[in-house]
């Protein structure tokens, strides 16, 4: 069972790319002729949800009605394996993300994410990040909904990392509130360091635990440190909880 499994592992990570080849050209060739931002939410989806069932994970959602319908907003999501983004964007609707710059360096792949509105984050560059954040900020009175992590990049460990100053001053420097979201599951799909995809199990679950909203209206940039920690306060339990009751288990 053990090689069955091994070799289903191989064959859906040597699929993955094909993800891409084909939902990507449709996405420009849509994007292109109709314009249409609930279209392009569509493709963004069908690509999420895809890159989930081909790897037999099951996505579950809580808290969808904290989502607010006519406002934009700011997801925070705690960070531990690629298939937080499969989930994200297969499962909450409308999202748009922050991405390394140099995935935007990868052919087609690349010219998808920034025909969509996917934000490029210079992880060494604080002032570009600065910079695409102020230009972006706009977007939120549009009801444009932006997923970032507060860690700054996968993190796995029994409490999550420490939460980048970021994401937190772009949100409050446009006013728009923050939802995060804690995600239980994925990084079992695919841990950092690994290329395998759901290696070792037949299927697996991942939960997406959407916390009620969070104001930044009123904060002065001084009390960004507050905010910041009022969300870790919010998120850190629920995954503790997470990696001693089911992670060590797992493996």
């Amino acid at each position: 069972m053990k090689i069955v499994l091994l070799v289903r592992s191989i064959i859906i990570t040597l699929f993955f790319p094909m993800t891409v080849v084909l939902v990507a050209p449709l996405a420009i060739i849509f994007h292109i002729l109709f314009n249409s931002r609930k279209l392009d939410d569509k493709m963004i989806m069908i690509w999420g949800r895809f890159c989930c069932a081909i790897a037999n994970v099951k996505v579950s959602v809580k808290g969808l009605e904290n989502i607010p319908p006519d406002r934009g907003c700011l997801f925070l999501f705690n960070h531990s394996s690629f298939f937080d983004v499969f989930a994200i964007a297969g499962f909450l609707p409308g999202v748009r993300f922050g991405a390394k710059a140099e995935l935007f360096k990868i052919p087609l792949f690349g010219a998808t994410m920034k025909i969509m509105g996917t934000l490029p984050i210079a992880r060494n560059n604080r002032e570009e990040v600065y910079k695409v954040y102020e230009d972006a900020k706009s977007r939120f009175s549009h009801n444009e909904k932006f997923a970032l992590a507060p860690e700054g990049g996968r993190y796995f460990g029994p409490h999550l990392g420490p939460f980048k100053a970021g994401p937190f001053i772009f949100a409050m420097s446009a006013e728009a509130p923050l939802l995060p979201v804690v995600i239980l599951g994925a990084y079992e799909c695919l841990p950092k360091g690994k290329f395998l995809f759901n290696k070792g199990k037949w299927s697996r679950h991942i939960e997406l635990q959407i916390l009620p909203l969070v104001e930044t209206k009123g904060f002065k940039h001084d009390q960004r440190s507050i905010l910041q920690n009022q969300v870790y306060a919010a998120m850190d339990p629920l995954w503790h909880h997470h990696f001693v009751t089911h992670q060590l288990d797992q493996f």
